[in-house]
C-alpha cells in the first residue's frame, strides 16, 4: 500500500503538532468504532476475465476521542483498515481523522486530518470538495479519505464563516486489475499526472458561508485547488495494455447548496461552477423529498424522493449524471431497531439505462447491525457511461459489530 508523499510528510508534522498540544497531563479519553465483516454477491461472469466473483473482506475503525479545559479542546484519532480477498487495492489503510480541536464562543479550530461534508441532496454532492473519494470502499462515492487541514470557523449572527487551508493532495483510490464493480479499462495510478509543478504537494484553499434563515439552510463555497475528480485519459502499460491516466488538474469551484423545509416538503439545491484549463461546465442536482408520517396507521414514515441531475457538458461529462432523474422511496420504520430502507432508481432522460440501488439497515441488540446493499444496471447499448457496469449486478451484506 503507498500512500501520496506529500502526505506522509503532512502526517508527520500533524503527529509531531497534536503530541505538543497534548503533552499537558490529562485524564485518558474513551475509544468507540466498529468491526465489520462484508460479502458481495454478484450474479454475472465479469466483463473482464481478471476481475473476481463473490468476495468477502474485512473492515474496522476505531476512533479515540478526549477532551479537556473544560470541553474547549479536544484530540480525535480514527484510523481505518479493510483487507480484502479479491482485490489488492481494495486491501488498505487510511486515517480517517487525527486532528486537535478548539471551539471558543464565537469561533472554533481545527487542525490536524479530518473530514468535512458539504451537501444536502441525496444522488450526488456536487459542493462536497474538501475530502478525496475512497472509491474502492462504496462506489456510490459517499466515504472519504482523510485530507490534512487547518480550519477556522467564524460564528456570528449573520452566519458561519470556514476558512480552510489545505496542505498535501490525497488521490482518489480506485478498484485494480481483479477488483470490481470498476471502469472498463482499468485505471492506472501508477501514470497519475498533475497540472501543477507541485503535483501533490499543492496548497488548496476553500471558504464556505452556511446560515439558517427562517426555514431555510444556504451555503456558499469556493474552493481553489487541485481538482478531487481526475480527469482520465487512454494510455498504454508498458506491457501494452490499454489503461486510463489520472490528471489532476487545478480548478477554481463556486458552490451552493440550499434546503428549505415546509411542513412535510424538504426541498433541496446543489449547484456549482467549476474552472480550470482543461474542463469548465456548470452542473447541477435539484429536488425534494415529501414524507407521508404514520403510514396506514403505524409509526412508519415512507418518504418519496425525486431529483433531476444536470450536467453542462453532456456526453462528454466525467459522471454518467448528466441529464439524468432520480426516483426513490425512504422507509424509515422507527422501531427500536432503527429498520430504515431506500430503494432508488436513476435514468437517463436520453436513453434506456438505469441504475437501481437498494441500501437497507438494522440493528440487533446493543451493540450489532446489519446493513444490505444491492445495485442492478441496466445499460442501454448506445449509453458508453455505464457500459463497463453492465455484468456488475450485485448484493452486498455487511454485520457490523459496534464497541
Amino acid at each position: 500500500m503507498q500512500a501520496n508523499k506529500a502526505y506522509i510528510v503532512n502526517l508527520r508534522l500533524v503527529t509531531l503538532l497534536l503530541l505538543s498540544v497534548c503533552a499537558s497531563p490529562v485524564q485518558a479519553g474513551s475509544w468507540r468504532g466498529y468491526i465489520a465483516a462484508q460479502e458481495r454477491f454478484f450474479f454475472d461472469d465479469p466483463a473482464d476475465p481478471r476481475q473476481h466473483g463473490n468476495n468477502f473482506s474485512i473492515a474496522a475503525q476505531p476512533e479515540y476521542y478526549h477532551d479537556w479545559a473544560d470541553g474547549k479542546q479536544s484530540l480525535t484519532f480514527t484510523p481505518f483498515v479493510r483487507y480484502d480477498q479479491g482485490d489488492d487495492e481494495r486491501t488498505h489503510a487510511d486515517i480517517r481523522e487525527l486532528a486537535w480541536g478548539y471551539v471558543a464562543r464565537d469561533y472554533e479550530w481545527t487542525v490536524g486530518i479530518s473530514k468535512v461534508f458539504w451537501g444536502v441532496t441525496e444522488a450526488q454532492h456536487l459542493v462536497d470538495i474538501i475530502n478525496q473519494t475512497d472509491l474502492v470502499e462504496e462506489p456510490d462515492g459517499e466515504e472519504k479519505l482523510g485530507q490534512p487541514m487547518i480550519n477556522l470557523s467564524l460564528i456570528r449572527d449573520w452566519g458561519t464563516v470556514g476558512v480552510f487551508v489545505l496542505p498535501g493532495f490525497r488521490e482518489r483510490t480506485f478498484a485494480g486489475v481483479n477488483g470490481r464493480p470498476r471502469i472498463i479499462p482499468r485505471v492506472e495510478k501508477n501514470l497519475t499526472s498533475y497540472e501543477s509543478s507541485r503535483e501533490d504537494e499543492h496548497v488548496d484553499v476553500a471558504v464556505r458561508w452556511s446560515h439558517a434563515i427562517g426555514d431555510m439552510d444556504i451555503g456558499l463555497s469556493w474552493f481553489h485547488g487541485t481538482s478531487r475528480d481526475p480527469l482520465l485519459f487512454p494510455s498504454t502499460t508498458d506491457s501494452g495494455e490499454i489503461v486510463l491516466a489520472p490528471f489532476y488538474q487545478i480548478i477554481d469551484q463556486a458552490g451552493l447548496d440550499v434546503q428549505l423545509t415546509k411542513g412535510n416538503w424538504l426541498w433541496k439545491l446543489e449547484a456549482i461552477n467549476r474552472d480550470g484549463n482543461y474542463d469548465k461546465f456548470r452542473a447541477a442536482t435539484a429536488g425534494f423529498e415529501y414524507t407521508f408520517y404514520g403510514i396506514f396507521e403505524t409509526i412508519a414514515d415512507v418518504g418519496l424522493v425525486m431529483e433531476y441531475l444536470y450536467d453542462s457538458r453532456g456526453v462528454l461529462a466525467t459522471t454518467p449524471f448528466e441529464d439524468d432523474l432520480l426516483t426513490g422511496l425512504r422507509f424509515t420504520f422507527n422501531d427500536a431497531q432503527s429498520t430504515d430502507a431506500l430503494l432508488g432508481a436513476i435514468k437517463d432522460k436520453d436513453d434506456d439505462s438505469y441504475l437501481i440501488t437498494l441500501e437497507a439497515n438494522r440493528r440487533l441488540g446493543d451493540n450489532w447491525k446489519m446493513s444490505l446493499q444491492a445495485s442492478k444496471f441496466i445499460v442501454d447499448g448506445l449509453d458508453q457511461s455505464l457500459q463497463s457496469f453492465a455484468e456488475d449486478d450485485y448484493l452486498q451484506l455487511e454485520l457490523a459489530y459496534y464497541f
